[in-house]
């Protein structure tokens, strides 16, 4: 599995914390940046991840910033990307066994190194649990990207 990781200059003092992880997880990293503490705009760290993923460069991603609410707003705006803000473990594996979460947005100013990496170890082992319910929903939240 290849593993998208982007962030912004928020989101680089947990950058390697967690590729450390998802590379200990067997995932091969797609390191989209950022590479320093300068300042820069999540926006565009987020249209990178999404597009490794629609792409098909990458399978999943994990993008931080801040707060991870500006890094999701953005990814989210790309089609087919369904990015879920996590900061405790039952959203972490929920949103990826419930509503198919591609990507993993999180806040390096909201959860420290250790705590993201166990979201990063829950996230990735939690699978889409296919329900027919968490189906239908999936194809109301495509038939809006398509409509919109």
């Amino acid at each position: 599995m290849v593993m998208a990781f982007a962030c912004d200059h928020g989101g680089f003092p947990l950058k390697a914390r967690l590729l450390q992880e998802i590379q200990a997880l067997g995932a091969e990293v797609l390191d989209l940046g950022t590479n320093s503490s300068a300042a820069v705009d999540y926006p565009d760290y987020a249209e990178a991840l999404g597009r490794a993923i629609i792409e098909g460069r990458a399978q999943a991603g994990v993008l931080v910033c801040g707060s991870g609410v500006g890094a999701s707003v953005a990814a989210n705006k790309l089609p087919g990307i369904r990015a879920g803000l996590c900061h405790d473990s039952f959203s972490a594996r929920q949103g990826r066994e419930d509503d198919d979460c591609n990507v993993l947005c999180l806040g390096a100013r909201v959860v420290g190194p250790e705590l993201a990496a166990d979201l990063v170890r829950i996230w990735m082992a939690a699978r889409f649990s296919g329900a027919q319910r968490h189906m239908r929903r999936l194809e109301k939240i495509h038939h809006l990207e398509e409509t919109y």
